[in-house]
């Protein structure tokens, strides 16, 4: 079974979409919708702007994207992509590079599947973003280094903390769904699967690597937002000292006309 997972938008209306769509949804939650249709094709959608197809081909898939997109919620002009099979297996069960082979291909363990795939797809997503983002703090933070401030106006970067605290929560309100979903929880099978791409896909360092290069964004942000503090008491000083020297100066021009 051919797999292809995409990543269109930040997220996605998923209510919105389950009301628009035409076919029953397997099951669902506020967080992803899992579609079964003929001819073991399966589709999965995320609310953290993931689209992944099982046994699709080119032009579904183009079909299906484009009337997704109007459920979309700042579509990429790139989008990222993973490709994946799966293998029925008679024997045992086995996780390898861009493929699987499963003694069990229930809808369920599909969904498991999907799932993974679609949460490898955002975690490049996110770490793209969080790359980004700290590549940007580092070019400030070196300007600091070699000129001693930050050259630039408190527009600019009041600008740039909200951009990037804007990027930094969008990750961290999708975060939270990477946890083991609850499905696995009863099911010593799912359970495995699960732990197998979680593992074949390293979804646990990569996760721990967004989060690090995010705290370490989020100091810079809070030293960032103690300068811009300082520089407009220092500005608040320089004027009060401006109107008490022009308040010195009148009244020594005053005292020179009486005398």
């Amino acid at each position: 079974m051919e797999i292809k997972a995409f990543q269109i938008s930040d997220s996605i209306d998923l209510k919105r979409f389950k009301s628009n769509y035409i076919g029953d949804v397997h099951s669902y939650s506020s967080s992803y919708l899992f579609y079964r249709h003929e001819n073991n094709r399966f589709l999965y959608l995320s609310s953290f702007g993931v689209v992944v197809f099982c046994e699709y081909d080119e032009l579904k898939i183009s079909e299906n994207i484009e009337f997704i997109l109007n459920y979309a919620i700042n579509p990429l002009k790139e989008r990222l992509s993973e490709d994946f099979i799966i293998h029925k297996s008679d024997n045992q069960d086995k996780f390898d590079h861009n493929e699987a082979y499963l003694t069990n291909l229930s809808d369920e363990v599909i969904k498991i599947v999907l799932l993974n795939i679609g949460q490898s797809v955002a975690l490049d997503y996110y770490q793209n973003q969080g790359s980004q983002m700290l590549d940007e703090t580092n070019r400030h933070t070196k300007m600091l280094e070699d000129k001693g401030r930050l050259m630039m106006t408190n527009q600019t970067l009041l600008k740039f903390i909200g951009k990037t605290l804007n990027v930094k929560n969008n990750i961290f309100d999708h975060l939270y769904i990477f946890d083991q979903p609850e499905s696995t929880w009863n099911d010593p099978y799912l359970s495995k699967v699960d732990i197998g791409l979680r593992n074949l896909f390293d979804i646990k360092s990569r996760f721990a690597s967004i989060d690090y290069n995010l705290k370490i964004v989020s100091e810079n942000l809070e030293l960032f937002k103690d300068l811009l503090q300082h520089r407009r008491s220092n500005l608040l000083e320089i004027i009060i000292i401006a109107l008490i020297l022009v308040e010195v100066i009148n009244l020594f021009i005053e005292k020179l006309f009486l005398v």
